[in-house]
């Protein structure tokens, strides 16, 4: 068989063209564009580096014409956008694609160890290597960032010229031209050396580079750069504090994603028929007023029936917040969650709708009685299902949820009616605890106990990772929390044993508040594992019974207890307890909580004390 033709590499570097004629060096999924490699993220392609463009209509970033417009009422309306795109599809018909600009410019030659920016080394175009040597160059393997989003060249002619006497002096006065080698004796950072030719000042290591104040005791402070805008964006005022990262760094970009699944009446598989039009209806109370706008607005046919659209009306006014004249952006957040736990709980017939719609949500049709002894009610399947996660901003340095006033940096330079995103269509299963043995559970003092060991690493954790601690966000670690997390862990498991999925082909989704106490595990992916049926069965009581009975006998035991059990702490910073990699740990993908605040204790009990566990009643079966 002839092999398909080489596609061609449509990213290109912000002032060139589309790179037709260079073959196809790197590929990154669309979903990658959202929750690996979005707008101002870092991105390798063979030995070069780059930054993701960022949104401004004016510079092109994005061609909409390779960028389908999706729809998500809800989550458009809690993100105050019009609706979202699709990532740019690369392809032999594509004429752009996803926009990068070649970051960080400083650069070193292996074999003349010079140091200085991309273009003074006279590279062939369309090549990174030494115009001199002839041999590839090498990106510098440090920035600095600040916590309000920006990131900035290392600063090496003032490390390697900084003194006690003389001061921080301005850049490039001594003439000289800066070397980076490495000694080879070790693989810290006292063997990456640089010096200046001027030889006013001695070859300094980088070690003591990463120190928190290590460029502020240099007098240096964040001058505000941008660099994912290019120059159409000058430089802000900052003058926050600067941190050196490695430019690999999970910490030099963390996306700020939110998710909501479709749910009736947005869930009929058509783009919102009153796309801007939104928050002047909202201001009609009454059929009449609303017919009136229609007829003033569309001059022929409406895009919607009447009673369609107070339909609308009203599902948009539930989800505001009771008692908040000015919700914010969480009250807000946790009206949307609040709206799917009801929708999920009371479901929807297939039969009762069209082809169309995105959400067949229904009752199993077994005896759900063999799920009383467990604690289990409600299960729900949940045949067909869209999710939307679109990428609000991004961070560096902190964690948009560990603070109550984040840094968030923004996609464009300019406000935007559209935001990145990506969607899932899929399959799942929704269950709920039995509230009253759940209340009676969580209230014992053991349950209590432990779980505030978990909350208390976690809200330290956050205090530590925050500059200033009042910004700092309470953990969410609560004993039905931390039940239902590590439950939905352990079926995750238990259903890609005996099902057939890949864990990381399915993700949880949890419920967990003082009036909400369900999950839903779900298929994650878009290809053929999300949507043959497979999930859904798993949901019938008979089923359901015999997985989660499995799934808790096989949690009572880790390959690495008695260790694992008995730890006191386990996890980043502590925020687990008995969880490890061989036992309830899922791929980070998998996870809304980036596998913290687990502890399997609370499903099955310890050896001291057996009747921890939510679920010890069944062991003995």
């Amino acid at each position: 068989m002839t092999p398909p033709p080489a596609r061609r590499r449509r990213t290109t570097a912000r002032g060139g063209t589309p790179a037709h004629n260079l073959p196809r060096r790197g590929t990154v999924r669309r979903a990658q564009a959202i929750t690996t490699y979005g707008v101002g993220s870092l991105i390798a392609v063979d030995q070069e580096s780059f930054i993701v463009s960022g949104l401004d209509e004016a510079d092109q970033s994005w061609n909409s014409d390779e960028s389908p417009r999706i729809s998500e009422r809800r989550l458009a309306r809690l993100l105050g956008v019009d609706h979202f795109r699709l990532p740019p599809a690369s392809d032999d018909t594509s004429r752009d694609g996803l926009r990068v600009r070649r970051f960080p410019s400083m650069h070193s030659c292996p074999e003349c160890l010079e140091l200085q920016r991309h273009g003074d080394f006279n590279p062939p175009a369309g090549r990174s290597v030494c115009g001199t040597c002839e041999v590839d160059l090498v990106p510098s393997r440090f920035v600095v960032a600040c916590e309000a989003g920006h990131l900035g060249e290392f600063p090496y002619w003032q490390w390697v010229h900084r003194s006690p006497e003389r001061g921080s002096t301005t850049v490039g006065t001594c003439g000289g031209m800066l070397k980076l080698r490495s000694s080879g004796r070790t693989s810290s950072l006292r063997s990456i050396l640089v010096s200046c030719t001027c030889e006013q000042a001695p070859e300094v290591s980088m070690e003591g580079s990463f120190r928190r104040s290590a460029l502020g005791d240099l007098g240096l402070k964040c001058r505000g750069t941008r660099p994912w805008l290019g120059t159409s964006a000058p430089a802000q005022e900052c003058g926050l504090p600067l941190r050196t990262l490695q430019r690999g760094s999970s910490s030099v970009w963390q996306p700020v994603l939110k998710s909501a699944l479709s749910i009736p009446p947005w869930s009929n598989s058509r783009a919102d028929p009153l796309d801007g039009h939104w928050e002047k209806l909202r201001k009609y109370e009454n059929r009449d007023a609303v017919a009136i706008y229609l007829d003033a607005v569309f001059d022929e046919e409406w895009p919607a029936s009447l009673d369609e659209v107070m339909t609308l009306l009203a599902a948009e006014r539930e989800e505001d917040p009771d008692g908040e004249a000015t919700p914010t952006f969480d009250h807000r957040y946790r009206a949307l969650r609040n709206k799917e736990y009801e929708r999920l709980r009371s479901g929807n017939d297939e039969s009762e709708h069209s082809r169309d719609e995105q959400f067949v949500c229904e009752s199993p049709l077994g005896d759900q009685s063999v799920l009383d002894p467990l604690g289990v009610i409600g299960p729900m399947l949940v045949k067909k299902l869209r999710e939307v996660r679109a990428l609000k901003a991004f961070t560096r340095l902190v964690d948009a949820e560990s603070t109550t006033d984040a840094e968030e940096m923004p996609l464009s330079e300019r406000p935007l009616r559209w935001l990145p995103a990506m969607e899932v269509r899929g399959e799942g299963v929704f269950l709920r605890l039995d509230e009253k043995r759940l209340g009676a559970w969580e209230k014992t003092t053991a349950v209590a106990a432990r779980t505030e060991r978990i909350r208390a690493a976690h809200q330290r954790v956050l205090e530590q990772r925050a500059d200033d601690p009042s910004r700092v966000v309470p953990s969410p670690a609560t004993p039905r929390m931390v039940l239902l997390h590590t439950l939905a862990h352990v079926l995750i498991d238990e259903w890609s044993l005996e099902a057939g999925y890949p864990a990381a082909a399915l993700r949880e989704r949890l419920y967990a508040a003082d009036d909400m106490a369900g999950l839903l595990v779900y298929t994650a992916t878009s290809d053929s594992a999300g949507s043959l049926g497979g999930l859904v069965a798993q949901g019938e009581p008979e089923l359901l019974d015999r997985t989660v009975r499995s799934a808790v006998h096989r949690a009572e035991w880790c390959s690495s207890d008695p260790l694992c059990m008995e730890t006191e702490a386990s996890g980043a910073g502590g925020t687990n307890l008995a969880a490890c990699h061989a036992c309830v740990m899922l791929p980070e993908t998998s996870c809304e909580h980036n596998n913290i605040l687990l502890d399997r204790a609370l499903l099955v009990g310890t050896p001291d004390d057996p009747h921890l566990g939510f679920f010890t009643n069944i062991l003995d079966q």
